[in-house]
């Protein structure tokens, strides 16, 4: 299996500045939406077939899934590998932060939580950089082209949490995570730029908490838990920190369909734990 989730990250370190290089003539919408409702740019669909083809080459992949497929594409392997090929794509027009993120899976998809062996993602920011958790530890790389060269061996959350960010507009939010947020807002300074991965990333660079709420007219969130919430809960687990749905760790819960959305909040323990006590 090592060498398995080894290949599935030499694809997507390989594949990650390709996707990069090619966004700037692919910044028009679509005539399509994906399984979600939301707006396909071409470069969504660009990552994602390039994702899919390549990790499909990988003998040990069995399956691949995407935000932007409706069903799971099925192959012969024992890994299962689930994408969102472009989270934050609505920041290509504002040329704001982006990046592919990835779990892989010793199950068939959807996928218990407790059925990753590793995830991570690579961010498209001033440089692009490669973030990898397995084995209970977390690395960090930075793509330079063909090259990849590290950074952390050892990534960890910082003990001191400085920044926050949290998705929704507050009109929407209810009254317990409101009051929640107000008082995080008097302590940590707010970094949120609209697209998970660079808020993570935050998080995990300066300490902190991020999180999407449920919303009144929308309890279960905006994020899907296969693509998005288990595997950024397994990269923020792994670098000592939490994660949560609002009653639990995110990696507790398994989809009830392939597109299951769920609240999503990361971070630093006690700020998690909090949170949780908030909503009870």
């Amino acid at each position: 299996m090592s060498n398995g989730i080894g290949a599935v990250v030499d694809v997507v370190a390989a594949t990650a500045p390709e996707v990069r290089a090619g966004l700037a003539d692919r910044r028009a919408y679509t005539e399509s939406e994906n399984p979600s409702g939301d707006r396909q740019l071409a470069a969504d669909v660009h990552a994602d077939e390039l994702l899919c083809e390549r990790l499909l080459d990988v003998d040990a992949v069995g399956s691949y899934a995407s935000e932007e497929r409706d069903a799971v594409v099925e192959d012969d392997g024992r890994l299962h590998v689930a994408c969102d090929p472009l989270d934050g794509s609505s920041n290509l027009k504002s040329n704001n932060a982006m990046g592919t993120l990835f779990g892989v899976y010793d199950a068939p998809l959807p996928a218990p939580g407790s059925a990753l062996v590793a995830a991570g993602f690579a961010l498209f920011g001033p440089v692009t950089t490669l973030v990898v958790a397995r084995d209970g530890r977390v690395r960090e790389w930075v793509l330079d082209g063909g090259d990849r060269r590290l950074l952390e061996d050892d990534l960890a959350l910082p003990a001191e949490p400085t920044v926050y960010g949290f998705g929704g507009r507050r009109p929407e939010w209810t009254d317990a995570f409101a009051a929640y947020a107000d008082r995080v807002a008097e302590e940590l300074k707010l970094r949120y730029g609209g697209a998970m991965l660079g808020d993570v990333n935050q998080v995990l660079t300066y300490g902190g908490v991020f999180g999407y709420p449920g919303l009144r007219d929308r309890p279960e969130g905006k994020l899907r838990l296969l693509f998005e919430g288990h595997p950024i809960a397994f990269v923020v687990e792994a670098a000592g920190g939490a994660s949560s749905d609002g009653e639990r760790s995110l990696l507790e819960l398994t989809p009830d369909r392939l597109h299951a959305r769920t609240p999503l909040f990361v971070g630093d323990p006690g700020y998690v734990d909090d949170l949780e006590a908030a909503l009870a």
